[in-house]
This record gives C-alpha cells, structure tokens and sequence, in this order.
C-alpha cells in the first residue's frame, strides 16, 4: 500500500516539475517527502525550483504523499530518506520503536486563526458547539486543543464537540456554511471569510503556543552513515527558507507557490503572508513542543509518554550550520533579518 502511494505520489510530482527549475544534478536522487500542501512547504519547494539541491552537490525528488501516517510508514521500510512533516506522525511513530529524529523544525507554534460562524462572539459562546478539525490526532486537532486550552475552555467539560469535518478547504467551506460553529485556519483561508463578516476569536501565532511543525526528519540508521549528505540537504533547504523569506526574491516565490499549490496569484499572496510569519529564522526544535504532542497525544496513546524532546530531536549538524556562520551568512545573502 505503501508503495502505490509513493508512485502516485511520484507521478504527481513529475506533473508540478519543471518551469522555474534550472536543471537537474548530478549523483543519486534522493526522496523528500512532505504531506502538508501549505506555504511553509516553500522552503523544500524553492531548493528544487531554484537548484539549491544541485548547488549542494545532490539531486532530490520532492514528493507529497497524502497523511503523515503514510509518510513516516515510507520512510521506515527506507522508501524516502528525508521527511518534512509534523510531529504528530512522527512521536506516534517512535514510541511505537521506529528510529526517526528530529533534524529541524521551521515551525514550532501554533500559527492557525480560530475562526467562527457569525452570532459567536466571545469564548463562552463555543460551550456546546461543533468544532470542526481535519481529523481527531492529527496536527490541526491539536491546534484546536491548544486554541480552547488557552481561551480556558475544555471540550469534554464544555460540551464541545470535536468533528473531524476535512482539511483545510473543506474546513473553510464547513463553518461558512454553518455544518460547523468554529474551527482553526491558516490566514489564506480565515482572512477572507473574516472579510465576510466570520469573527477570529484568536489569532494564535501571537499566544507563542508551542508545537512540533513542519519539521525535517530522517531515520538515525541515514544520518549516521550519510552525515555529508544530510547537512547538504540541510544547507538547501535552510537556504530555500532564506530566499522564501526575501522581500527582493517575492516575485519567484509567489510564482513557487502558484505552482505547487495551484491558486492563483492572490491567495498565493495570502499564503505568502503566513509562511513569513509562521516560518522560524533559526530552525531549531522546540522541545515544548514535543512536550505539548506528547502530552495531547497520550490521551488516545499512553506509549507516546516515553517519548523524550533530547531522544527524539538530533539538532548536531544544525549546531554545526549555525556555529560555523551558515545559517547568518546565507540569511544575511538574501537580506533576511
């Protein structure tokens, strides 16, 4: 099963290839997986459409693949090499003995706006609604949990009802139309129903809620005996993130974005916006992040417990980028502050 989503997902892939990109690189091609369609994904695009991976001495297939779930399971029969996903898949994963760690996290808070359908106008308005979430466990429900635990609500005592209602899209569609009370989105999909008159009772990225996102893993067996390689790819992606966040490179990137995440060139606009602030300059982990999956995460699965932020994240080569200049230098390049 496994592997017939990784060939869909590869036909997929070559289907967005080519337009911007400068040509392919030498040597082995190695398999990123993302399974996220956002624009915090910009910093795995851009390497490829710019020709960072061939600057740094490797070529690299970028492949979504549907579910984190599936994701991780790819990578533990060592179908991809390198992940770029949430925490979520991947704590279930290493508490149920899978090798994966933590590389980096561009993402470490909460970044969604909790959104409503007009009439509810204050916190305590959400006792006894329907929160509409992408599925129970996963990164968006967590959010939500966040988004209520800091408006002081508690869904069990408040009569909240958790619906797993779709992603993001089906998210927006479902709260305009009233299936649902209230739900959390990204600012691409909030800003314009708030236009329309639906009330953001918490933009979160301002509350620093901390979560493990968009995070770049491997298995410990790879980073051991490919160390060269993994910092490599650490560099390209570390410099994708440095020319996605440049103000001078915005024309490529939006063009990035249209491409990938097929919308046209305002909402690429729109997630433009929320990449630049939902993408961390110094992408280190956040180990209360972890703590906060772990400590959602135990509700359903009482193994994740044993799941450590120091086991878990392997920060050593971006200690080693950081230490030696790179990461300054390069962000400094494209005139990020």
């Amino acid at each position: 099963m496994v592997t017939l989503v990784l060939i869909l997902a590869v036909v997929l892939a070559q289907a967005v290839s080519g337009g911007i990109a400068f040509g392919a690189a030498p040597g082995k091609k190695l398999v990123i997986a993302y399974a996220a369609m956002n624009a915090r994904v910009c910093p795995l695009w851009a390497p490829r459409e710019r020709g960072f991976f061939a600057k740094y001495g490797f070529d690299a297939e970028t492949l979504f693949v549907r579910g984190a779930p599936t994701l991780v399971a790819a990578m533990a029969s060592n179908e991809i090499e390198i992940g770029y996903t949430g925490g979520t898949a991947v704590i279930g994963s290493v508490a149920s003995g899978s090798d994966l760690k933590v590389l980096s996290a561009l993402t470490n808070r909460v970044t969604y706006d909790l959104v409503t359908r007009p009439g509810i106008k204050s916190p305590e308005d959400l006792r006894g609604k329907k929160f509409g979430v992408q599925s129970i466990g996963g990164t968006v429900w967590m959010g939500a949990i966040l988004a209520l635990e800091h408006l002081g609500l508690d869904p069990e005592r408040d009569k909240i009802a958790i619906i797993a209602a779709g992603d993001q899209t089906v998210l927006a569609q479902a709260v305009a139309s009233g299936t649902i009370d209230a739900t959390v989105l990204d600012g691409v999909q909030s800003r314009p129903l708030h236009a329309r008159g639906f009330p953001i009772l918490a933009e979160l990225d301002k509350a620093k809620l901390p979560i493990l996102s968009s995070s770049i893993v491997a298995r410990e067996p790879y980073i051991q005996k490919n160390p060269q390689v993994v910092e490599n790819i650490m560099r390209a992606i570390i410099e994708g993130e440095a020319s996605c966040l440049s103000m001078r490179e915005k024309p490529t990137t939006l063009k990035i974005l249209q491409k990938y995440l097929r919308v046209s060139e305002k909402d690429a606009e729109e997630g433009y916006k929320d990449m630049v602030t939902g993408l961390d300059r110094k992408p280190y982990a956040n180990p209360a992040g972890v703590t906060n999956v772990v400590r959602l995460m135990k509700r359903s699965n009482p193994k994740v417990e044993n799941v450590r932020p120091e086991n878990l994240i392997d920060d050593h080569i971006l200690k080693k980028l950081d230490q030696s200049g790179f990461i300054d230098e390069v962000m400094a390049k494209y005139g990020v502050k």
